[in-house]
């Protein structure tokens, strides 16, 4: 049977004046899956968000949420939305409750909705004891919840949380990802996050965007063999300059490791070791090692996504 699609993104581009900041952006997230969605600063990620929940409209593309489009329909889109910013959009003088009350009530909640709602919410992320006591007096760790609680007080059908772990401690890093592990038997999540062993723990499936472009989007078990299918790490004594090695047939890039060592990555369905080794022997190279890594999430995020451009700041933004 086929996974029912919640969110699609289709042809998105995002000019602000002369600078194009996303290009051509296409992806779509089915019930269930929890997306990881990685990008160095100025990637064009935030922008990403920011047309996916509405607050921003795209240059060129369609955006739909539960099939619904986000530009024709946007309060009917943006009701399928749960949204937990990077800073939790919080009131510290009232209490949990009063605060979800409220949260209710801006999702045009009236009544018995309210309070089902809200205790609902408190449930599934663990408020129960903290409903009466001021957001101010309590951690952040339940902080965090209280604005996860406000994402999914009314049931949407997708929960997008920005760098939901922020400046929490160890134990409550992981009570937050046993969270959203749970969140995503309900719901789509995507989750915008830096922390890559993040992504390993919790997400089903990651991309990543360099440039304004999606470079990767794959299963995570999809992504272990990336992650040892596609690289090699050679060691010479007398190393050529990377674009001799880059012009061998099937090399699609060539990363100086130091000390006379590189890791070169090659294209889907080649192979180029026998050519390597035929070229070293030719040139001289004195190779004298050669092996296939199993390159860390880490090391995948930092050839995938580096050397992004800077984006707009936000006077371009509103210039724009």
């Amino acid at each position: 049977m086929t996974a029912e699609v919640l969110v699609e993104i289709e042809n998105v581009s995002r000019n602000f004046g002369n600078r194009e900041v996303l290009r051509n952006v296409s992806f779509s997230v089915v019930k269930g899956e929890v997306l990881g969605f990685l990008g160095a600063n100025g990637a064009g990620k935030t922008t990403t968000m920011r047309i996916l929940t509405g607050t921003l409209a795209p240059s060129a593309g369609r955006v739909r949420v539960g099939g619904i489009d986000m530009l024709q329909q946007p309060v009917r889109a943006k009701a399928q939305l749960g949204y937990l910013p990077e800073t939790p959009p919080l009131n510290r003088d009232l209490t949990v409750d009063e605060y979800l009350d409220f949260c209710a009530r801006l999702r045009r909640m009236t009544g018995r909705q309210v309070r089902a709602a809200r205790e609902q919410a408190k449930a599934r992320c663990g408020l129960q004891d903290v409903g009466r006591r001021l957001i101010s007096n309590i951690s952040k760790g339940f902080q965090q919840r209280v604005g996860i609680a406000q994402a999914i007080i009314h049931n949407p059908l997708v929960v997008i949380l920005d760098e939901p772990t922020v400046g929490l401690d160890p134990i409550q890093i992981q009570e937050i990802r046993a969270l959203i592990r749970d969140l995503g038997q309900a719901h789509s999540v995507i989750l915008s996050t830096h922390i890559l062993s993040e992504v390993q723990a919790i997400c089903s499936h990651v991309q990543i965007i360099r440039h304004g472009e999606l470079v990767l989007k794959a299963s995570i078990d999809e992504l272990a063999t990336h992650l040892t299918g596609a690289h090699l790490e050679i060691a010479l004594r007398r190393p050529p300059v990377a674009l001799e090695l880059t012009q061998i047939p099937g090399i699609a890039g060539a990363h100086a490791q130091g000390d006379g060592r590189w890791l070169i990555s090659f294209e889907a369905g080649a192979d180029p070791t026998d050519a390597l080794v035929r070229q070293a022997v030719a040139g001289d190279w004195g190779l004298y090692e050669l092996a296939r890594p199993r390159l860390s999430l880490e090391e995948v995020f930092l050839e995938l996504a580096s050397d992004a451009p800077e984006q707009p700041t936000q006077s371009e933004e509103q210039a724009a």
